[in-house]
């Protein structure tokens, strides 16, 4: 009854919809809870120049009608505010907060519920962001997109569609958009399988990229463009991935090999960085300064010989417990020095994972689980965030939730993150976003808003990486696919780049 009823809701919110000018029932009942809406905006904080919060009455009602006031300047509405009338109401409370009173009809009655606030931070946030949108099953990942959303509206577009270049015996699987310093016009992603490459657009200028070569290991995933140089830092790993019938964490994914390599985007040329035969390191980040690489690796050695190392990794997988270090860098000579331990995750029995510096070089965050590195498929996943300048780190216990949190991202301004969590149904990733103040504390996550306030309890669609833009990528996906179809730029091998 509750979803039937919740239907009925949305019809009759479509046929009023934004009646703005709508007047506020003058007879009701007085309720003492807060209104049961998704997606949950009480008390949330935004940034300024953020799309209309839009939300739907989560219970048995046939009409709702929704107060926002700042002072005496208001939108009423019996769906989803107007928005440039948002825009201005935000301005107006920037620094401040916007008052919702949420009314609800049950035949004759009405019910008014507690008011509660939207808080507008006058930081403002990037305007756009890309994903990947794949579907949380590895048996249908050609129906996979890379796609950008403008956050002050609900424009969406694709950037890359994997089916291109081909479907089934000649299909791809996209992966590991990444930009220098939140710019679109310097991107790059990578394609595996059929016509396959890494895709690098600088300043207007496409190629397509070999990186495999016979001194490094493979290809590179996992991207990290330096902030100034044309200088992109990747993980190389020979990678597996099993399927659990058992294990709540359905999906494993490990490494047989991982080393960190350092591509030229000018000279085209390849180094290693780091490549132990007894560490496994991924995840590679730039600080903002560009002085210093971030990143991840565990300790493997073997001890079972009669197997092949990918059966030992297996059957010791919750083994694998990653730590952070990070290497200096020296962007005059392109030299760098040997690493440090930052974050020791396997003296505490834990794993962590994908660091990211906030703009600032304050905080470091990352993503902590038990074992392994691959934790947007673990349910015990959280992000963890370390103060660069004391040394200490804590559970960011104030945007965690009882399900995944996973892939996150700074904003360029450094008062924003945006992540992937599961807390929804534990099945589908979906974007959150946090203010994050300037002591490292955070307020409450909110849901990326939506058009259509239900979109993404029906959307079969999981949101992979997200990552802030500073504008929209505007080269076309079919000129991507051209890029991709046509031939690759190999790359030489060096043995540094100081040269």
């Amino acid at each position: 009854m509750k979803r039937l009823s919740l239907y009925l809701f949305k019809l009759s919110s479509f046929i009023l919809l934004v009646a703005c000018g709508s007047s506020v029932p003058t007879e009701y009942t007085q309720s003492e809870k807060l209104p049961a809406i998704y997606p949950d905006y009480t008390e949330v904080t935004v940034p300024v120049n953020i799309a209309p919060l839009s939300f739907e009455y989560d219970g048995q009602a046939d009409e709702m009608v929704t107060r926002y006031a700042v002072g005496n300047d208001e939108i009423v509405c019996n769906g989803q505010p107007d928005i440039d009338e948002w825009h201005e109401l935000a301005q107006k409370a920037k620094d401040n907060a916007i008052t919702v009173d949420v009314y609800t009809r049950k035949g004759d009655q009405w019910t008014r519920f507690k008011p509660f606030n939207i808080y507008v931070s006058p930081d403002s946030i990037d305007p756009y962001i890309s994903y990947r949108l794949i579907a949380p099953s590895f048996v249908t990942y050609e129906s996979l997109t890379i796609n950008q959303r403008c956050l002050e509206n609900y424009d969406e577009s694709v950037i890359y569609d994997n089916i291109l270049c081909g479907f089934e015996k000649e299909g791809q699987c996209i992966n590991c958009h990444h930009y220098q310093n939140y710019n679109p016009e310097r991107m790059q992603f990578h394609a595996r399988q059929y016509k396959g490459g890494t895709v690098i657009a600088y300043d207007g200028k496409l190629k397509k990229v070999n990186i495999r070569n016979d001194s490094i290991l493979l290809s590179g995933v996992y991207p990290a463009w330096h902030p100034s140089l044309n200088l992109i830092v990747y993980a190389s790993d020979k990678t597996w991935q099993n399927f659990h019938t058992v294990n709540p964490n359905k999906v494993e994914v490990y490494d047989e090999e991982s080393d960190i390599i350092a591509y030229d985007v000018e000279s085209d040329e390849v180094t290693n960085l780091e490549n132990s035969k007894t560490e496994f390191e991924v995840f590679p980040a730039w600080a903002p300064d560009g002085k210093t690489l971030y990143y991840c690796s565990a300790h493997f050695e073997r001890q079972d010989t009669t197997k092949t190392k990918m059966s030992e990794v297996i059957a010791r997988f919750q083994e694998l417990k990653y730590s952070i270090y990070r290497k200096s860098f020296d962007p005059n000579t392109r030299q760098f020095g040997p690493r440090e331990l930052v974050f020791d995750a396997a003296a505490i029995d834990s794993s962590a994972t994908f660091p990211r510096i906030s703009p600032d070089g304050r905080y470091l965050l990352f993503t902590m689980g038990r074992y392994g590195y691959f934790h947007i498929w673990h349910h015990d996943a959280d992000l963890w965030i370390m103060d660069l300048v004391s040394g200490k780190a804590r559970p960011f216990n104030e945007v965690n939730s009882s399900d995944t949190e996973s892939y996150h991202s700074w904003s360029s301004n450094g008062r924003w993150i945006i992540f992937s969590s599961r807390r929804n149904d534990g099945v589908f990733t979906r974007p959150y976003i946090a203010y994050v103040d300037k002591n490292g504390h955070a307020s409450k996550p909110f849901e990326l808003p939506s058009e259509d306030p239900d979109y993404h309890r029906q959307f079969m669609r999981c949101y992979n990486i997200p990552e802030f833009m500073k504008g929209p990528v505007t080269i076309t996906p079919q000129t991507f696919a051209d890029v991709l179809k046509g031939d690759s730029v190999n790359v030489k091998y060096v043995n540094n780049f100081a040269h």
